[in-house]
């Protein structure tokens, strides 16, 4: 295989992982926490423009858009986990 091949391989695998990967869930209830759900809700459409402008620029974007990824995963659980925590009180 060339090298060209190679480097459209690896293009490949890459577009397949990032898709593989699943964006954040809205699992907060919008009827007991409709703020917090709004928020969630927002978290997975800026997780979901992240994964788009990487596929538009084939992933070069010097990790900072995995690591801005990864950081709205965290929020998405962390809104998840107020939602819990209001649900015992």
């Amino acid at each position: 295989m060339t090298a060209v091949g190679k480097a459209a391989c690896a293009v490949a695998l890459a577009l397949a992982a990032a898709t593989i990967e699943a964006a954040p869930a809205n699992n907060i209830s919008s009827k007991k926490h409709p703020n917090l759900a709004a928020a969630q809700h927002l978290t997975t459409q800026a997780y979901d423009k992240v994964v788009a402008a990487q596929n538009a620029n084939e992933f070069d974007l010097g990790g900072h858009a995995k690591k801005a990824r990864d950081l709205l995963e965290q929020a998405n659980r962390e809104l998840k986990a107020a939602a819990e925590y209001a649900n015992t009180k």
